[in-house]
Formats: structure tokens, sequence, C-alpha cells
């Protein structure tokens, strides 16, 4: 028999620790892209309830002068993001499935998010008591009279505008830090996957954790990301998302002078040398690029081969292609999943074709799989036959498709590499591991991987140069996102400071 079918919990907005209807009543729809389906909706808010979530967390940051949480010891703070880690581990189930059918990723693969998930409250958890040893580490002066140390302090009221492709994921990357270094924050997911966001709420309602420390508001990008971003009352604004969008947040930051930290697109490089196990150098470019369904900002998207390998390695990776399952997320060894919408589906579609008219080869895939009829699904797509100038080796796709070109010499490879104005990741596969440290050193990029293609880790700093954004999280580095350094001066001397006449010796 059939297991019933998965229910959406409706949910209102997240302010001040309680559930709020959006001020004018309206929802969104969510619509899972594998059956195009509607199967539930998320509250859609407006300027106005942006105003209560900022007003629910400055009053958080304030209350007690700061006592309850901003200025509390990073301990205290700890257990708070034990417990989310914990009760995320208990939900991992119903998590997992819901982030499947909300955006399309593979059941598998949102299992896996949601243990990184509960790793990366633990890991900030860790950091948050560091922190606290931290704290008035004294400076070295030339002048004995004065004694100077330095605290860091939560920045403030921060603003976390996130993407729907790792939905709870992306989020925990900037809340845990977040709330780690004392900030209250309002977090504005996006409309099209916000149903575990929602969920993490519900987790922080269910913990006890104190009201307006994380607000969370769900609703489109005019009406409800965009005052977000130009609100006085925010202190400082973490995006992940599209370069356009990313250059709109920080034009409002700048009208404030707000600091900002984005991570953007990319159109990352994977160089292949003639010395590889081809097989084991197959699996990782298809894993690097076809991976959460080809919607990663790191995607190594561009994959260059050397000629010499380059009849034999596009065989292997055509005939891998075709072996990977395409299936519905939610059945069993699904490894692509549908793309997360209609309009990112006609994009990706639209691309390809444009490729296709301006002389590519699409050597595989590009199309709907025959056996899916629903959903917006798109078999994985290798593309031959560019050249640096088209469409789709210059702008990031973000879907199931990998370009190919060939080199011949390693200055060759950097170039084409180098050639983006992109610079998030990178990465190279040889044998010779003197040449991969050389490379690392001199693709153009804030992540480079030495013989794989995306692992990530919380421990680790995550960001790019170029257009793919500035600022890093994750790592120690994300947690000092949202801190502010203070120095601290103190005269220790008995004598007067005797730059002034006293008036007593006239």
């Amino acid at each position: 028999m059939a297991s019933p079918p998965l229910e959406v919990p409706r949910r209102g907005l997240f302010i001040d620790g309680e559930w709020r209807e959006p001020l004018l009543k309206k929802r969104i729809p969510i619509i899972n892209p594998a059956s195009e389906a509607v199967i539930g909706d998320v509250p859609a808010a407006t300027a106005e309830d942006v105003d209560l979530a900022v007003e629910a967390a400055r009053r958080a940051l304030s209350r007690n002068r700061g006592r309850d949480w901003a200025r509390a010891s990073g301990a205290a703070r700890a257990k708070h993001l034990r417990a989310i880690a914990a009760k995320i581990t208990e939900r991992k189930s119903q998590l997992a499935k819901l982030e499947a059918i909300d955006c399309g990723k593979p059941l598998d693969e949102a299992a896996w998010d949601i243990d990184d998930v509960a790793g990366c409250f633990e890991y900030y958890a860790d950091l948050a008591e560091a922190l606290d040893k931290k704290q008035k580490a004294p400076i070295s002066l030339p002048m004995e009279t004065f004694k100077s140390y330095v605290l860091k302090e939560a920045i403030g009221v921060v603003a976390l505008i996130t993407p729907w492709n790792y939905p709870l994921l992306m989020a925990t990357w900037k809340v845990a830090p977040a709330l780690a270094a004392g900030c209250t924050a309002i977090l504005k997911p996006s409309e099209l996957a916000s149903v575990t966001c929602l969920e993490l709420a519900d987790v922080c309602k269910e913990v006890g954790l104190p009201p307006g420390v994380l607000n969370i508001v769900t609703g489109l990008g005019p009406d409800a990301g965009a005052p977000l971003a130009a609100h006085p009352h925010v202190d400082k604004i973490a995006f992940t998302g599209s370069t356009e969008t990313g250059r709109r947040i920080m034009t409002a930051a700048a009208q404030l002078v707000k600091p900002v930290s984005l991570e953007l697109g990319g159109k990352s490089p994977l160089i292949v040398f003639d010395d590889v196990d081809i097989d084991k150098a197959v699996e990782w470019a298809l894993f690097g690029c076809f991976w959460t369904n080809g919607q990663i900002c790191s995607a190594t998207s561009r994959l260059l081969i050397h000629e010499k390998i380059a009849k034999q390695f596009l065989e292997r990776l055509v005939a891998w292609a075709k072996n990977i399952k395409v299936s519905d997320p939610l059945e069993e060894g699904c490894r692509l999943g549908p793309v997360v919408n209609e309009g990112q589906y006609e994009k990706i579609k639209k691309l390809i074709s444009t490729a296709k008219n301006e002389g590519a080869t699409i050597l595989s895939g590009g199309v709907r799989p025959k056996h899916l009829e629903k959903g917006f699904f798109i078999e994985p797509t290798i593309i031959t036959d560019v050249n640096t100038s088209m469409q789709i080796w210059r702008e990031e796709v973000f879907g199931p498709v990998l370009c190919v070109k060939e080199f011949s010499t390693e200055e060759e490879a950097i170039e084409l590499a180098n050639d983006t104005q992109y610079g998030l990741g990178g990465g190279v596969i040889s044998n010779d591991l003197e040449r991969c440290q050389r490379l690392a050193e001199e693709i153009q990029a804030g992540i480079v991987w030495i013989n794989c293609s995306q692992p990530c880790f919380c421990q680790a700093p995550w960001g790019g140069n170029k257009r793919s954004g500035f600022g890093r999280e994750l790592g120690e580095w994300g947690l000092e996102n949202y801190l502010s350094v203070k120095q601290v001066t103190q005269y220790v001397s008995d004598d007067p400071w005797g730059w002034y006449v006293s008036p007593s010796k006239l």
C-alpha cells in the first residue's frame, strides 16, 4: 500500500517568536516541480510586515541592555544553537522530504543537506563558546601609561536573504554564525522554496529561542526582500543569489553606508589533464555540474579537457551521463530531479537552443526525458564545439548543462579558466600534484578543488572574487561577518596627562 502524500504544514510569518498572518493576508502557492501540482502555500509579506520583523529584532537586540542575547555569553547562545541542531536531526526525515518536494532536490541529497544543517549549528555553537575566551584580547602598546584590549561585538540587526537551491542549508550558513555572534536577524528565503525555512522557525519556537532573535518573513523579492535590504534599522545585509540582485542590494545598502556580504553567480572551470584515471575524473566532472540538478552557484560547468584524452573522455562522459537516474526526487536512487520552476525550465531550454543555433553540438541530453511527461525535467546535457564568445560558455545557466572545450597546454588551460567575469570556484584533476598546486594558485577564484569538485565543509571559508561577490561564509570567517571590532583603551597612570597648563599653576 502506498504511503499517504506528505502534507506541507501551513505556516504564517515568524515574527517576535509568534506566527502571524501577513497584514495583507496574501499567500504564494507552492508548486512541486516534479508534478507541477500545487501542494500548499506560504505567506506573502510586504513592507509593513518587514517593519514589524525589524522592530522585533531591534527589541531583542537591546532587551535587558543586550544581556538577554547580544551581550550574553557565547556559551549561553551556544546552548540554543545546539538545541536547534538536535531538533533538526530529530526531524531529518520530514525536513528532507519537504525539501525534495519544494525545490526538486533528490531525496538522498536533501537528507545530506539536513545533516549538514545540524552540523553547521553545532559548529557555530563551538565558535560561540570560543568567542568568550577571545574577548578583551590585550594589545601591546609602546606607552606603559595605557592599556588596550579588543572586544568583538555583534554587528546588530542583520538581514539574511537566501536562495532556493539549498533552502535550509544556505539559510543556516547565515543564521548559525549570525546568532553565534549575538546578532538578531530577519531571514528572507526565496519565494520559490521557503517551506523548510518556516520549519526552522517552528524548531526555534520549540526550543525556546528568545522572541525576536530570529524572524522569518517569506514573500516576493520586490515586496519583501527590497524593503528589507533598504531598511534603515538593519545594520548589515548578507545575500546569496544572482549577480543582478546582488547589484541592487549593494545600491540599497550604499544609501545608508551599510555593510554587505555577497555570494553571487559563477561559471566555474574544471581542468582535466591527460594523466588521470578517466572514469574517476568523469564522475567528478558530472558531479561538479549535475549535483543539485545543476543548480549550484559554484558548478564547474566549463569543462576543459586535455586534447590527448578528449575523444575517450567524451565517450565515457556521455555513457556515464546517460546512466544517471532522472526521476521524481522521492524515488529511490534518483540522482537528477527537476529544476525549480517553469521559468527556470524555459530559461535553460532557451540557452540550449541558442547554443545550438550558434553552432555548438548537443552531444547528449538537452531535452525532456521521454519517461517523464510532467515536471520541469531536463536530461543531463553535454555541449561541445563551443567557442569562448558563446552565451552558453560565458553566462551562468543554473541547470544540468555542461560545456566542454579542449586545451593543449597548461598555459592555455589557465587562460581559458580565468577568462570569465566570475570567480567563485574552480578545479583541477591531475596525478601531478605539483601541477595541481600551481594551478590552485593561478586559478582566479575563492575556492579551488584538487582532484574533485564541489565538496564543502562548514569549517572552511566559502566565497568568491570578481562578480561572484565578496566576503566569506563558513569557518571562522563566517562568524567574523557578523562581528564588529571595538578598541578599548585605558589610561592607567596616576599622573595627570600634563598637556595643558593647570589653572592652579598660573
